[in-house]
């Protein structure tokens, strides 16, 4: 229903909310991300935490799935710097999927890069490149094709409505 899919575009303060607007986030909200895996190794002298092992990685409406995350962190602050996912990395929000072999989201430049066959799909349209970068606050995107390769990019306009005789 229509109604069904406005409440989908809105926040919880209901504010519409661009499809952009949070590109893949870990990096623009504030939420607490929850992560499940089959280990986790801290290192003080690195400041990183490795999660390895069927990756789970939960923030508000965006789920990670990835064989490895690191999170970057500052040892001063213990601010998020960047979390790095790698190996078969698939990322869902609403409608929106992504899949690339290496995801990686800088706090403070606000940008997710996904590297490696990405592909992102949103409803039926499809985009795949060797790279594309997420400027999350800048609202915009670049792809990237490989040495040999091309971006491909395929939009399918909506359906046209039925008049009413």
């Amino acid at each position: 229903s229509t109604e069904a899919q406005e409440k989908k575009g809105m926040t919880r303060g209901g504010e519409r909310k661009s499809r952009t607007d949070t590109g893949f986030g870990f990096t623009a909200s504030r939420a607490p991300i929850d992560i499940t895996s089959d280990t986790v190794e801290a290192d003080q002298k690195q400041n990183t935490v490795t999660f390895k092992g069927s990756v789970v990685a939960k923030q508000e409406d965006i789920t990670l799935y990835a064989n490895t995350l690191v999170v970057h962190y500052d040892p001063d602050t213990q601010r998020l710097k960047e979390i790095v996912a790698s190996g078969n990395v698939k990322l869902i929000q609403l409608e929106r999927r992504a899949t690339s072999q290496k995801a990686t989201f800088q706090q403070d430049e606000n940008r997710v890069v996904l590297d490696g066959e990405a592909v992102v799909w949103e409803g039926e349209n499809v985009i795949r490149g060797e790279r594309i970068t997420f400027y999350v606050e800048e609202e915009r995107s670049i792809v990237e094709s490989g040495k040999e390769g091309r971006v491909s990019t395929r939009i399918t306009p909506p359906p046209r409505e039925e008049t009413k005789k």
